[in-house]
């Protein structure tokens, strides 16, 4: 079991930026596939991006593309996601959130096994 704590979420003027934490517990994190998604009021959880358990690889919804970076350091335990250019529409509730088994299916949220508890992004215009 692991356990992950989301931090580095808060309000910010449109076109700043943020960069969010994702802390994990145990010695097996550094296996896991992890990801980033996003919940605004109203509307299901969604895929933002996510990187292989080496970083060698990562993913992007094409909303954030070009925008936003998720890496690393699984000597510290650790995943960010960096995000830049922020935009009302960014505004969420960000959650990561690690796949134990490589289900293959990073873009979805029934491809992660645990999940943290979630820290808010709010955009203003």
């Amino acid at each position: 079991h692991v356990q992950l704590v989301e931090s580095g979420g808060g309000l910010v003027q449109a076109g700043g930026s943020l960069r969010l934490s994702c802390a994990g517990s145990g010695r097996t994190f550094s296996r896991y596939m992890m990801g980033w998604f996003c919940q605004a009021p109203g509307k299901e959880r969604a895929f933002v991006g996510a990187i292989s358990w080496s970083g060698g690889s990562t993913y992007y919804a094409d909303s954030v593309k070009g925008r936003f970076t998720v890496s690393r350091d699984n000597a510290k335990n650790t995943v960010y996601l960096q995000m830049y250019s922020l935009t009302p529409e960014d505004t969420a509730v960000y959650y990561c959130a690690a796949d134990r088994y490589y289900s293959g299916s990073y873009y979805t949220p029934a491809g992660y096994d645990y999940w943290g508890q979630g820290t808010q992004v709010t955009v203003s215009s």
